[in-house]
């Protein structure tokens, strides 16, 4: 009985971390679509879509794997290729592309010959967000399985899916069929079908991807000259030891950039000892807007952030009126609730935030309609409630450090020799 009141609450916990509340239907489905037969085996179509609104797969790109339910092989691949051929001694005359009972497939990269290509591939394993570009979320590839079943009712779906993203925070469900894939042609008027299809469903937890933060939140404002600065180790203090100062000569030296493959960051030594803080900054109040400043710095010296997104939910961004030099998109994961919005860059302007450095930030001004009903400036109503920076919660400032509007100003008393000429004058002019 123990054991399973302790398998329940694994799976609970687990679960309700991959819930996110901004994005619950957020996923990335992995789709298997059968093509044709073959002697041995099949063609499949491999289509990979990311259904989140503003969680990418950024560079170096996704990761897929899989185990063979029997002693399946691939016979080609399209579009991508797996990481090891494994042991294909067995095979005499034509060599398979890989024999490993658990393959792990990488997308090709750019400019591969023509040959080797397919729809939506060949991107570096980088996938867009549902929510910043629907046309950039889909990534896929073509596989021809053999030693497999011939028909639909002997083949064996895979099993214990695997996807990196690039690192790891995915857990993907178990393959399930559905109902075949309708395929339209160009002129749009056939319609044809997949054999057979399969769907794999993966959901993101950041708690899996990381047991600490990889953002942070500060806070100012234009009525009060407190700077409200993430909180100290904000993201954990392991690499506290290895942080580099922004004078420091190492940061001349050639190769400190590159990113290594165990993806070890380089900071600069903060208090936070975060890769990336969101500056948030009230600058200025009109009688029916008011105006904040966004500024996002990247402090890691060997990542690049691609297609980095920006969620902050706000009780005002119901009433965004401008966002200056960002894309903006609200996002409503209830319809009856417009309190969550998304920023990021403009395509070949400000969509890539450096490593960090001098070019390490961007930054953006929104303007905001008041709601006379709801807008204050009390009780730190003018600061966000959740923020999140590439689909990953950063942490906020404790409550009770925000820099909140003074309750009244200090009152100037008048000088007693003044206050007594007063009197006099007014004395005399009586007279």
């Amino acid at each position: 009985m123990r054991s399973v009141v302790l398998a329940f609450l694994f799976v609970f916990v687990f679960h309700a971390a991959a819930y996110d509340p901004l994005d619950p239907n957020g996923n990335v489905t992995i789709k298997w679509d059968i093509m044709s037969w073959t002697t041995d085996g099949y063609v499949a179509i491999v289509t990979m879509n990311n259904f989140q609104m503003y969680r990418h797969i950024m560079s170096p790109g996704w990761t897929l794997g899989w185990a063979w339910a029997k002693k399946e092989i691939i016979w080609s691949m399209v579009g991508a290729q797996t990481t090891e051929q494994g042991d294909c001694s067995k095979f005499k005359a034509a060599i398979p592309h890989c024999c490993k009972r658990t393959p792990t497939v990488v997308d090709l990269l750019p400019g591969v010959p023509y040959n080797q290509q397919y729809a939506n591939c060949c991107k570096g394993g980088v996938v867009a967000a549902w929510g910043q570009d629907p046309s950039a979320s889909v990534s896929a590839f073509q596989v021809s399985v053999g030693l497999s079943g011939t028909s639909n009712k002997t083949v064996k779906l895979p099993k214990n899916f695997t996807l990196l993203g690039p690192g790891p925070g995915y857990t993907c469900g178990p393959a399930k069929v559905v109902p075949s894939t309708n395929f339209l042609s160009t002129d749009k008027r056939r319609k044809t079908q997949a054999l057979m299809t399969w769907n794999v469903t993966c959901t993101y937890s950041q708690f899996l991807a990381s047991k600490n933060p990889s953002c942070c939140v500060s806070f100012s404002s234009f009525y009060n000259e407190t700077i409200t600065p993430c909180p100290s180790c904000a993201c954990g203090c392991q690499n506290k030891n290895s942080c580099v100062k922004s004078d420091s000569k190492i940061l001349s030296m050639a190769g400190v950039n590159t990113p290594r493959k165990d993806n070890a960051p380089l900071l600069q030594c903060t208090h936070h000892m975060c890769p990336v803080r969101v500056h948030w900054h009230v600058k200025l109040n009109y009688k029916d807007y008011w105006r904040v400043k966004i500024a996002i710095t990247n402090f890691n010296y060997r990542i690049n952030y691609t297609l980095w997104s920006l969620v902050v939910q706000h009780p005002n961004l119901n009433n965004v009126t401008q966002v200056f030099s960002f894309d903006y998109k609200p996002l409503v994961p209830y319809e009856s609730i417009n309190d969550t919005g998304m920023f990021y860059g403009m395509k070949y302007y400000n969509d890539l935030l450096m490593e960090a450095g001098p070019l390490g930030n961007v930054q953006s001004e929104v303007l905001l309609q008041k709601d006379k009903n709801t807008f204050t400036f009390k009780q730190g109503w003018a600061f966000p409630r959740k923020v999140y920076f590439n689909g990953d919660e950063c942490m906020l400032p404790p409550p009770d450090a925000y820099p909140f509007l003074p309750n009244s100003a200090r009152r100037k008393l008048l000088p007693f020799s003044t206050l007594v000429s007063w009197v006099l004058l007014i004395i005399f002019a009586a007279w």
